[in-house]
């Protein structure tokens, strides 16, 4: 089947198999910030956005995304690596595996949520592993870039 998938804002028209999972569709094209983990939608290495909501790549089939817009961490570079920088900032960067899923998520967050609560991000995050951390770091780091960002936009 050919599909025409719009990837970090470039048209990529392709002949795909129909179990094709949006994973390897991307990964083809090049990203290859998108991880495999556990192909079973449960560890969230694989988050990217279809029409700016967070999908777990491996579980959605490539035909799924005929005609959308897919954005992967390439495609938020910026924004992505002013998070990063604060995840570094708060130790919660350990090996980076599961960085840039978790990365998609939070900025999928920050987009949906104003002024998100504790208990709201872990919620939302709920489906993100980490095998280094206790996620606490990593919860600091959220809310420091949370605040981060409210002030530089109150200014």
């Amino acid at each position: 089947m050919k599909v025409t998938i719009i990837l970090n804002g470039t048209p990529y028209t392709r002949e795909v198999a129909g179990d094709l999972m949006l994973l390897d569709f991307v990964r083809s094209c090049g990203c290859l910030s998108v991880k495999r983990g556990c192909d079973t939608s449960n560890c969230g290495l694989c988050t990217v956005w279809v029409e700016g909501t967070p999908v777990l790549s491996c579980s959605y089939p490539a035909v799924r995304a005929d005609g959308k817009r897919v954005t992967t961490l390439e495609g938020v570079q910026e924004e992505a690596e002013a998070f990063g920088a604060c995840m570094a900032q708060q130790g919660a960067e350990q090996c980076g595996y599961c960085s840039p899923g978790f990365i998609m998520t939070v900025l999928a967050m920050a987009r949906e949520l104003t002024d998100p609560t504790e208990e709201e991000i872990a919620h939302y995050l709920a489906g993100n592993l980490c095998r280094c951390t206790g996620y606490v770091s990593q919860m600091r780091a959220i809310q420091a870039w949370l605040k981060e960002r409210r002030r530089e936009e109150q200014a």
